[in-house]
C-alpha cells in the first residue's frame, strides 16, 4: 500500500474508528433483522501490512424472505 495514499493516524484513533464502525454495523444489522430480513456478515479478504499485522475485510449477504 502506498503510504501517501492513506492518512497517517495513531493507534488509539484507529482503534476508536474501528469500534465506532463495528457499532454502526451492529445497529444496521438490528434494523435490517427487525425489518424482516436475515443478514450474514462474511469475510471477503484479509489485509496484511507486511509487518505481521492483519485485518479481516467483510461484506454482507442479505436473505429476504419476501423474495423467496
Amino acid at each position: 500500500m502506498d503510504d501517501a495514499a492513506e492518512p497517517s493516524i495513531d493507534r488509539d484513533t484507529a482503534l476508536q474508528y474501528i469500534a465506532e464502525a463495528v457499532d454502526r454495523v451492529n445497529r444496521a444489522v438490528l434494523y435490517a433483522v427487525n425489518s424482516g430480513v436475515s443478514v450474514e456478515i462474511v469475510r471477503t479478504s484479509r489485509h496484511h501490512d507486511g509487518c505481521g499485522n492483519w485485518g479481516d475485510q467483510m461484506a454482507h449477504e442479505i436473505i429476504d424472505k419476501q423474495e423467496n
